[in-house]
């Protein structure tokens, strides 16, 4: 078994929309003190920019263009993390249905993701990094030290963001977001470039029925384990 990276190593969780990837790697970022780079807040920033310039999401020049003149970065405020775009706190816009839906049509685009490939690459080759996604361990960083993909079914997904729709007192019904996750899924998983996909040596996670605290001793353990690994290498 290899020695770490500089700074520990690589973490990737990949997986799809409503798995409870982000809650998770927040806290595992937490508990290790680890960087948390939240690669879905930078395609939904993208989404954002696009649809504020009129860019269409199969515009493939125009979203090159934008990328070129777009910087994303992180700020940590307290417990969270806050997302920049060109200067500006875009944390909340990003977050809507709408711009959900359109960053599953604009990550599927070619120019977006080799521009943020090389921005996640960039940020996280050192190590010491958790990155989240639905490509992480397969394309941004297949040398990863430990992968994970977390899973759940699809009416528990719908479950989730539902009720934290309702808790924002925003207007949906169970039936119309549990639709909406697996028309999320299928375009995930039919993209021609980088789908969703489990990469083979990635430790398969179903938190359907598993608490957030169990799956996080789950992930913990074995990123620890890798550590103590490499040290011995």
């Amino acid at each position: 078994m290899s020695a770490v990276r500089e700074n520990g190593v690589i973490v990737a969780i990949d997986g799809p929309s409503g798995a409870g990837k982000s809650s998770l790697t927040r806290l595992l970022a937490r508990r290790l003190g680890y960087i948390h780079i939240d690669t879905g807040a930078m395609f939904r920033a993208v989404a954002l920019m696009s649809k504020r310039a009129g860019i269409a999401s199969d515009d493939d020049a125009g979203l090159a263009e934008l990328c070129r003149g777009l910087e994303i970065t992180f700020v940590r405020d307290g417990e969270s993390c806050r997302v920049l775009a060109n200067g500006e706190d875009v944390s909340t816009e990003i977050r809507t249905e709408e711009i959900g839906l359109l960053t599953s049509a604009i990550s599927a685009r070619k120019p977006v993701r080799d521009a943020l490939l090389a921005m996640q690459r960039a940020m996280g080759t050192k190590g010491g990094v958790i990155l989240e996604g639905r490509d992480i361990g397969t394309v941004v960083f297949p040398d990863a030290e430990v992968k994970f993909f977390l899973s759940a079914s699809a009416e528990e997904r719908g479950r989730r963001r539902y009720l934290e729709l309702a808790a924002r007192g925003d207007a949906a019904t169970l039936e119309e977001t549990i639709a909406k996750v697996i028309q999320r899924d299928r375009q995930d998983e039919g993209r021609e470039h980088a789908p969703l996909r489990q990469a083979d040596d990635a430790l398969p996670i179903d938190s359907t029925s598993l608490s957030i605290g169990e799956v996080l001793t789950v992930m913990e353990n074995a990123v620890r384990e890798r550590l103590a690994q490499g040290d011995k290498g």
